[in-house]
């Protein structure tokens, strides 16, 4: 099992246990190749199976776990391929974002984005690696909002499931947080001097980093990665 939140009524409850269970999986409370029971989940957040099933099935489109007929829902793997498919498909959809972001962002944004890195700076003194994950995403989120398309963002948090895991398995020693703040400092310079070409590369070298983490974090959690 793993450390649950109570649920709310502010949003379906389906979306509550995706959400929770997504951030389990990707944060390692819940082990690759674990068996996940509906019936477990359902008591544990005192409801129904239904919502339950529901987020397993969001789950497995974003290709967390693998619902398997009458043997049950099982964490899937982590899949090098997909991840490096992933990290593809975000820096085309990012990097053509923020060349638009650069041209367009107001001060409002930029007070947004200084606020955003304050705050992961304090969640790295800290050692907080779920919060500072949390700040890492809000930061991309605020840029992709200066364009305003909302659908952007969906379709980059649907892509990048697989790509958080790594992401988490690297913040240790790997890929530290303060190395990650200054990847996005050089971003907000670039977009203070409204430069879309300075933007693009300070993003897609930042996007780029997870393609030389996952050589080696696969080797050190060999178990838990696939191809």
């Amino acid at each position: 099992m793993f450390k649950s939140e109570a649920l709310t009524v502010s949003e379906p409850v389906n979306q509550q246990i995706y959400r929770q269970l997504r951030k389990a999986i990707i944060t390692c409370q819940v082990l690759p190749g674990v068996l996940l029971s509906e019936k477990d989940i359902a008591g544990q957040f005192n409801v129904s199976r239904q919502p339950v099933r529901e987020a397993f099935i969001k789950l497995a489109e974003a290709g967390l776990v693998q619902i398997l007929p009458q043997r049950g829902t099982y964490v899937t793997k982590i899949s090098v391929k997909k991840v490096i498919d992933g990290q593809f498909i975000r820096d085309a959809v990012e990097c053509a974002i923020i060349k638009r972001a650069a041209q367009e962002i107001t001060d409002s944004d930029l007070s947004l984005l200084e606020k955003n890195l304050k705050e992961q700076i304090d969640a790295n003194k800290r050692k907080d690696i779920g919060y500072f994950l949390e700040k890492d995403d809000e930061f991309h989120q605020i840029i992709m909002n200066v364009i305003d398309c909302p659908m952007a963002w969906e379709t980059v948090e649907n892509i990048k499931a697989m790509m958080d895991r790594v992401r988490y398995l690297t913040l240790e020693d790997i890929s530290p947080p303060e190395d990650l703040v200054k990847q996005h400092e050089k971003i907000v310079i670039a977009l203070k001097k409204h430069d879309p070409e300075m933007a693009t590369l300070a993003l897609h070298e930042h996007l780029a980093t997870i393609l030389n983490t996952i050589k080696i974090v696969s080797q050190h959690h060999n178990a838990w990665f696939v191809d």
